[in-house]
């Protein structure tokens, strides 16, 4: 049995998400980013519930903008690390080095498939290792890297894909 809290904010939720949403998916390039955020915004609702349960469309519009504010800044944050290893990586070895190659081909990836790369090269994880920090099964792990693997060879230019070995690749990954 539900109790009165659960049911008040199961209707908020059924009544406003598709408002938060639309609000949201105007402010953000992808339809997933605005389902994460929109969701977001019901978590923060939900922890905040019991010291003072606003149900307004403007409170709930106003976490909204918070949180896709602070996924611009956290993203942003992102390209300017990515930028700086890219400068780091032609001071050390010039624009045409395998560093830039591979530094040029990670910025073009899914955060996803970076994340991976990133645990198994920069990190040197084991297979169980990944899985536990992504929280799913060993051969789900071994999947998604196979998978990163492939999309990183496909940004790599021809040249420099063939002049780097798997151990040259680790070391030019930052490790």
């Amino acid at each position: 049995m539900l109790s009165e809290r659960e049911l008040a904010f199961i209707a908020i939720h059924k009544d406003s998400y598709p408002r938060v949403y639309r609000f949201v998916r105007r402010r953000v390039e992808s339809a997933e980013i605005a389902e994460e955020l929109a969701a977001d915004v019901f978590r923060v609702v939900w922890q905040k519930w019991d010291e003072e349960p606003r149900t307004d469309l403007a409170w709930l519009l106003t976490v909204a903008r918070n949180l896709v504010g602070n996924a611009y800044r956290s993203r942003d944050r992102q390209l300017a690390l990515q930028d700086k290893l890219r400068a780091a990586a032609v001071v050390r070895g010039g624009e045409e080095s395998g560093n830039v190659a591979v530094q040029d081909a990670m910025a073009q990836l899914r955060d996803k498939d970076r994340d991976v790369l990133q645990l198994a090269y920069w990190d040197d994880l084991s297979m169980a290792e990944i899985a536990g920090v992504l929280q799913c099964s060993e051969s789900a792990a071994k999947v998604r890297l196979h998978r990163a693997r492939a999309a990183f060879r496909k940004h790599m230019p021809p040249a420099a894909a063939e002049s780097i070995t798997a151990e040259s690749t680790t070391q030019k990954m930052g490790a």
